[in-house]
C-alpha cells in the first residue's frame, strides 16, 4: 500500500502510549494543518492496536502501517477537530505522583503505588538476607531502574540497537550509627552512590556516550539525589 507523504515525523522507539508516546505524537501533530499526516515509527508491539483507537477517539484518520528492517511507520492523517496539545502538555506537568503507606508486621510497611503493593523493610538493614528490601535498596533501586530504563527508551528514539544492558550500584551512609541512636554525631543522610553501568551493543561507542549523557540529563531521580549525594556512577562499553 502507497501511503500519502508525511509533512512531518517522529519516532517512538520502545515507549508505549501511556509512557508518554502520545504527547509526542501530539506535539508532532498539533502544528500540522487539517489533512496532512504525521508518520510515527515504533517498535512497541501494542502500538499498533492503540493507535488506531486513539485516532478514533481524537478525530484523526489512522491510515495505515508499514513493517520496516527495525520499526513500523505508522500513518496518521490529522482531523480539523483536534484539541491544541498545549493542554496536555500543562496537564502533564503539573502532574503528581502519589503512594500510601500502612504499618505492617514487626518492622516493616506495606506501600500502594497504583495498582501494586510494595512491602519494605527497616530504613536501613544489615542482613545478607531480609524479608523485605529496605528503604535504601529501594531508594537505589529506584536509581537504577530510572537510569536503565531511561536509557532503553533513549536509546529505542534513535534506533540504537541494545544488547545487554547492566548496572551496579552502591550506597554509604554518612553515619549509620546516628540512624541507630548509638552515637549522637553525625547524619545519616546518604553520603555517596556509586556503581558502573555495563553496556553491550553494535553501535558507535560515541553514540553510546551521547545515550548515557542524555539519560542522566533527563532522569528524574539522579537529578534530584545529585542536588544532595555525591554521585559516581561510571559507564562502560563492553566490546
Amino acid at each position: 500500500m502507497v501511503f500519502q507523504k508525511p509533512e512531518a515525523m517522529c519516532d517512538g522507539g520502545d515507549l508505549d502510549c501511556g509512557s508518554g508516546l502520545l504527547l509526542i505524537i501530539k506535539k508532532n501533530i498539533d502544528p500540522l494543518a487539517s489533512g496532512q499526516v504525521l508518520e510515527i515509527r515504533s517498535r512497541e508491539r501494542t502500538f499498533a492496536d492503540d493507535l488506531p483507537a486513539w485516532c478514533r477517539m481524537v478525530d484523526h484518520e489512522f491510515l495505515g502501517s508499514e513493517k520496516q528492517e527495525q520499526y513500523t511507520s505508522y500513518f496518521v492523517r490529522k482531523g480539523g477537530s483536534a484539541d491544541s496539545v498545549a493542554s496536555d502538555l500543562e496537564a502533564a506537568r503539573g502532574y503528581q505522583w502519589s503512594i500510601r503507606v500502612r504499618e505492617d508486621e514487626g518492622l516493616s510497611a506495606k506501600a500502594f503505588s497504583r495498582n501494586h503493593t510494595l512491602t519494605s523493610g527497616q530504613p536501613a538493614d544489615f542482613s545478607p538476607k531480609v524479608e523485605a528490601p529496605s528503604a535504601i535498596d529501594y531508594l537505589l533501586t529506584s536509581l537504577g531502574s530510572c537510569l536503565v530504563v531511561g536509557f532503553k527508551a533513549h536509546a529505542s528514539r534513535r534506533n540504537i540497537e541494545i544488547d545487554e544492558m547492566e548496572l551496579t550500584l552502591k550506597g554509604k551512609l554518612e553515619n549509620i550509627l546516628y540512624h541507630m541512636e548509638i552515637e549522637d554525631e553525625g547524619s545519616p543522610k546518604i553520603e555517596e552512590i556509586s556503581g558502573v553501568f555495563y553496556v553491550t551493543s553494535p553501535s558507535e561507542e560515541k553514540e553510546l556516550y551521547d545515550v548515557w549523557n542524555v539519560t542522566v540529563a533527563r532522569s528524574p531521580i539522579f537529578r534530584t539525589l545529585q542536588t544532595s549525594v555525591s554521585m559516581n556512577i561510571k559507564f562502560q562499553v563492553v566490546l
